[in-house]
């Protein structure tokens, strides 16, 4: 049975506007290692989280009195530590950057929400964005008892990731029996990219997942239909602690299967469409620009699916009002200003196996074509 999201009533919306200043986050920890033991408070915190901050931001933290020991402020850097102590950093409340708060319900049932999401809004918290995300105004709605996300059981969190300046579909179970179901479609279909028998082909036949995405690349697109296999790894790059994800021919298997829908030779862009069946992060962005056609606005990605500007020998350790790094002044992935709309999603649902569910989420008007926008008009 198919069931479609297409409807001609509008699409219902909600979220709630963010306050001016975050939470802030409290980090806790346990000296239970003959290693930190006996370790200053200093060099404690400068080692392990000094993905957090240089050493003098932690300076400044500790004088702040952001750091507690066994419930009591510390401001000694030098204190030593023992082993059964327990600390808590204190990252004060911060201003996050500006995001969009409304999101639209593409689908909804007892199970799981599909979600357009808009450009410029984060699905998880990390760096800079703790509050100002997809998954905080979930738990917003679902902490106001005003929708189905209010049941017994419900476990609202989004299953796959979008990145920040990509807008469109994204999946969220509402259940754990549902989250479950969901991130093994998403994991099947990456494990299955990198075999290539027979048996792996019928398999990937019978992906229980699939993802169609819109984009606007730079540059005329020779051929009509391109199979792309590039593997993506890591490099490290500043401001990245985990490092940056690139074509890399050591990296995971990747695939991705572009069509072009149209050519605009006036502009110089091309207009495509974009199936993946593997879902390495930013994997569309680095497969484009590896075939030489990065997406229009792209600020991080060049040609070869490689940052456009890098040093890795240059580290900066000058430091923000709260001690952090300051941003980075190079593009990270989070960067915003190109254009990849997740479109259209077909799977299995979650639950009720033989009910399979397209939803499809409309189009920015920058990437319809020239007939779509014709039939709405």
């Amino acid at each position: 049975m198919l069931c479609n999201n297409n409807s001609t009533s509008p699409l219902r919306s909600f979220g709630s506007p963010w306050p001016d200043l975050n939470d802030g986050l409290f980090y806790n920890d346990l000296i239970s290692t003959s290693s930190d033991s006996g370790l200053t408070l200093i060099h404690f915190y400068s080692s392990k989280y000094k993905n957090s901050a240089p050493l003098q931001g932690w300076l400044q933290r500790i004088h702040n009195g952001q750091i507690k020991i066994d419930g009591e402020v510390v401001k000694e850097p030098k204190a030593i530590l023992r082993d059964g102590m327990e600390l808590v950093y204190h990252r004060l409340p911060w201003r996050e950057p500006d995001a969009p708060y409304l999101l639209q319900v593409l689908y909804e049932d007892d199970d799981m929400i599909a979600l357009n999401k808009p450009p410029g809004l984060q699905v998880l918290p990390g760096g800079l964005f703790q509050q100002r995300t997809v998954l905080m105004q979930l738990q917003w709605r679902a902490s106001k008892g005003s929708s189905s996300l209010a049941i017994q059981g419900s476990h609202p969190v989004p299953v796959h990731r979008l990145g920040r300046g990509t807008s469109g579909i994204l999946l969220c179970a509402k259940t754990k029996v549902a989250k479950t179901s969901l991130a093994a479609y998403f994991a099947d279909g990456t494990s299955l990219i990198g075999d290539s028998s027979n048996a792996n082909m019928e398999q990937s036949k019978g992906r229980k997942i699939s993802k169609i995405y819109r984009a606007l690349v730079n540059g005329i697109l020779n051929q009509d239909k391109i199979i792309i296999k590039q593997p993506i790894g890591t490099m490290r790059y500043p401001g990245v602690a985990k490092g940056l994800y690139v074509a890399s021919p050591s990296g995971k298997p990747a695939l991705s299967k572009v069509e072009v829908l149209e050519r605009d030779s006036q502009l110089n862009q091309t207009l495509v469409q974009v199936e993946i069946e593997s879902g390495r992060p930013h994997q569309i962005r680095i497969h484009l620009s590896f075939i030489g056609h990065p997406l229009l606005g792209d600020p991080l990605y060049d040609v070869g699916g490689q940052p456009m500007c890098f040093d890795s020998e240059h580290e900066d350790e000058s430091f923000a009002e709260d001690g952090g790094y300051e941003r980075p002044a190079k593009p990270v992935p989070g960067d915003c200003g190109y254009y990849l709309h997740a479109h259209q999603l077909v799977l299995s649902h979650p639950t009720k196996n033989e009910q399979v569910i397209k939803i499809t989420a409309p189009l920015p008007s920058i990437l319809r074509a020239q007939a779509e926008t014709e039939e709405l008009m």
